[in-house]
C-alpha cells in the first residue's frame, strides 16, 4: 500500500476512535483557552508598561540593558567601560529624582496652608521645587530661586547675583529628600514665615557674585590667584560671607605675601568628588590659576559615619574623578593640594585616620608636598580654646571650631580662620620653594627631578611683590 493511502487509513481510524464531546463541554474549553490567552496577553502588557513607565521599571530596563553591555564586552576581553558606569549612575539618580517627586507632592499637600505658602516663597514647592543628586546619592530638595539645574555634570549650580539666607527651627523634615533650606531674602521673607515655626539664622546671609559662587568677584587679573573646589565645608555653612574658609585664605595670602590675590570658591553645599571635576573644568579656564586646593570629606563616597567609624564607601568612584582633578592640573601646571576637611568626633574622641581620611587619599597617588591634613592644627587649636575658657571660667563643653552650638559639624568662623592658616602656610612655603629653584638655576637638582619644557600657563609671578601677571618658567612644582 502506498505510503499517502496509509496515512489516510491512519488518520480515519483517529477520528473513528476519537472520544465524543458534549457541546457544553467543548464551548466551555474553547472559553478557557480563550481566558488564558487573555492573562497572558494582559501580563505581557502590563509588564510593557511597567517598564516603560513606572520608575522602578524604567530604571531596572536601563539597568538590564548597561549590565548586559558590561558583560559583553567582559567576556570579548574589553577593558572596563567608564560609559556604563556613568550611564549607571544616570540611571540611579533619575530614579531617585522619579520615586522623590511624588512624595514632595503629597509632603505639599499635607502640610500646614502657611508652611505651603513658605515653600512657594522659597521656591521649593512640587511645581518649582529643584530636585537634583548631590551628596554623592542622594537627591536633594533646593529652592530653585537661590539654585539653577546644570547638565554639565555639576547636577545643579547657584545662581549668580543672588541674596539669600539660612532658615532654621522648626522645619517639618521632607520625605525621600532632604531639603536645604536656603532661601531667598527678600522683603517678603518675613511675611512667609509667619506661623511655621521657622527662624532666619542671622549672620548667614550670603550673596553670590556674577560667576554664581560665593565670595568677592574674581578678578583674573590679580597677581596671585587660587581656585578652591569643595561642598558645604568651603561653601560656608551658618556664616558669613567673609568667614568662610577660602575667604579667610585669601586674606591670609594677601597678608603673606604682600599683594592682591584673588580665590575663587566653587564650594557648593552637597557636591561631591565628580562635581568637584566638573567645577574645575567650568572655572579654571577662565581664570587661569595659580594653584588649585581641593577640598575633600568623608561623606564624598558614602555615609560619613561609614566612612568614619568602618573606612567603607565607594573609594574606587572617589579616586576616578580626584585622579583625573589631579591629572586635569599637572598638565596645565598648577600645584593641587588635596586637604581632606576634619572630622569633629575624630578630633574629640578616638582618632581613626585609617579609615578617614586613609581610606580616601590611601589610594590616590599624591606627592607628600600636596597632601594636607589640617586635623594636628585643629587639634592644637581646639586645645588652646580649652585652656583660654578655662582660665577665665567659661564653659568647657564642646569645641568652638565647629557650629556645635547649634547642632551642625561644619566649620564656624573660627574653625574656618584655623583652616585658613593651615592651608596659607603650606601654599607660601610651595611658592617659596618655587621661586627659590626659579631663582638659583646654577643650583644642584632636586633628587629625582626632570627637566622639562618651560609651561605655558600662568604661574607664581617672578616676584610676589610686583609684575602682577608674569608667568613663571620653572617646571619645579611637586608631582
Amino acid at each position: 500500500m502506498e505510503p499517502r493511502s496509509l496515512r489516510h487509513l491512519w488518520s480515519r481510524r483517529r477520528l473513528r476512535h476519537r472520544q465524543p464531546v458534549f457541546g457544553f463541554l467543548e464551548r466551555a474549553i474553547r472559553r478557557e483557552r480563550s481566558f488564558k490567552r487573555a492573562i497572558v496577553l494582559a501580563t505581557a502588557a502590563a509588564i510593557v508598561v511597567i517598564l516603560k513607565v513606572v520608575p522602578w521599571g524604567q530604571y531596572l530596563t536601563a539597568a538590564i540593558a548597561t549590565e548586559a553591555r558590561r558583560v559583553a564586552g567582559r567576556t570579548l576581553g574589553r577593558p572596563r567601560d567608564r560609559q556604563a558606569i556613568d550611564e549607571s549612575w544616570a540611571n540611579f539618580r533619575r530614579l531617585g529624582i522619579d520615586l522623590t517627586r511624588p512624595r514632595i507632592a503629597a509632603f505639599y499637600a499635607s502640610s500646614e496652608p502657611a508652611f505651603q505658602g513658605l515653600l512657594r516663597y522659597a521656591g521649593m514647592d512640587p511645581e518649582h521645587g529643584l530636585l537634583r543628586w548631590g551628596n554623592y546619592d542622594w537627591t536633594l530638595l533646593l529652592s530653585s530661586k537661590v539654585f539653577e539645574p546644570d547638565d554639565q555634570g555639576r547636577s545643579y549650580r547657584m545662581r549668580p547675583g543672588v541674596r539669600s539666607v539660612w532658615l532654621r527651627g522648626k522645619l517639618a523634615p521632607t520625605p525621600g529628600a532632604p531639603a536645604f533650606y536656603l532661601v531667598p531674602d527678600g522683603p517678603e521673607l518675613a511675611e512667609a514665615i509667619r506661623g511655621t515655626g521657622a527662624v532666619v539664622f542671622e549672620g548667614s546671609r550670603q550673596i553670590t557674585n556674577s560667576w554664581g559662587l560665593r565670595g568677592p568677584e574674581p578678578d583674573p587679573r590679580a597677581p596671585v590667584r587660587g581656585l578652591v573646589l569643595g561642598d558645604s565645608y568651603m561653601q560656608g555653612m551658618f556664616i558669613g560671607d567673609d568667614e568662610t574658609p577660602p575667604e579667610c585664605l585669601r586674606r591670609y595670602l594677601d597678608r603673606a605675601l604682600a599683594t592682591r590675590v584673588s580665590i575663587v570658591n566653587t564650594g557648593v553645599m552637597g557636591y561631591s568628588p565628580e562635581q568637584y571635576y566638573h567645577s574645575l573644568i567650568a572655572f579654571a579656564g577662565r581664570f587661569s590659576p595659580h594653584f588649585v586646593v581641593v577640598s575633600i570629606y568623608a561623606n564624598d563616597c558614602g555615609n560619613e559615619v561609614d566612612a568614619t567609624g568602618r573606612g567603607e564607601g565607594n573609594w574606587k568612584e572617589g579616586k576616578y574623578w580626584l585622579d583625573r582633578i589631579v591629572k586635569h592640573c599637572r598638565e596645565h601646571r598648577w600645584p593641587c593640594l588635596v586637604v581632606p576637611a576634619p572630622f569633629e568626633l575624630n578630633l574629640l574622641k578616638r582618632r581613626k585616620p585609617a579609615f578617614y581620611p586613609g581610606a580616601m587619599v590611601n589610594p590616590l597617588e599624591l606627592d607628600s608636598v600636596m597632601y594636607l591634613d589640617p586635623s594636628e592644627d585643629f587639634l592644637n587649636a581646639h586645645l588652646r580654646s580649652l585652656i583660654d575658657r578655662r582660665r577665665s571660667y567659661q564653659s568647657t563643653t564642646g569645641c568652638l571650631l565647629f557650629n556645635k552650638n547649634i547642632g551642625d559639624r561644619h566649620f564656624s568662623a573660627a574653625g574656618a580662620e584655623v583652616w585658613a592658616e593651615s592651608v596659607g602656610r603650606r601654599l607660601v612655603l610651595v611658592m617659596e620653594k618655587e621661586r627659590a629653584f626659579r631663582e638659583t638655576p646654577g643650583a644642584e637638582a632636586r633628587p629625582g627631578t626632570v627637566e622639562t619644557e618651560p609651561r605655558a600657563a600662568p604661574a607664581i609671578p617672578t616676584s610676589l611683590r610686583g609684575a602682577p601677571g608674569e608667568p613663571s618658567t620653572s617646571s619645579e612644582y611637586p608631582r
